[in-house]
């Protein structure tokens, strides 16, 4: 799972301020230089690119590996708290232990005169 796909899970961005305009990706990187340079958005803070065909999400500042485009759309500052991290890490770690049990979500189920049983275990601890 992507810090894109548990912010957009939870509907919660963590915006801080948002800048519209016409961006240019070149060379990987897009051009903030105005919200740096008001302090909307620093190094090692996380943003989102709305509007992008290529590079919708969530980056980190300075991101370096964009497919180059120019676009019409907004940029938006977050403030992803430390704890958000340590939940999205922790959900990977889920998925990876479980996530090949997740395909098969039952290992036995029987009603009527029928009856199915699979062989494996499932187990949703920590």
């Amino acid at each position: 799972m992507t810090l894109t796909d548990l912010c957009k899970e939870l509907n919660n961005w963590f915006t801080t301020f948002i800048y519209h305009d016409t961006f240019t990706i070149k060379n990987g990187v897009i051009d903030l230089s105005d919200m740096v340079a008001d302090g909307s958005l620093q190094d090692g803070q996380y943003f989102r690119i709305v509007g992008s065909v290529f590079n919708d999400g969530v980056h980190m500042y300075p991101a370096s590996d964009l497919d180059d485009e120019t676009f019409t759309g907004a940029v938006w500052a977050m403030a992803v708290p430390r704890e958000f991290i340590t939940l999205l890490n922790d959900i990977n770690a889920w998925i990876e232990q479980y996530g090949a049990d997740l395909q098969k979500p039952y290992q036995s189920e029987s009603f009527g005169g029928y009856s199915y049983s699979l062989k494996g275990s499932l187990s949703g601890g920590s």
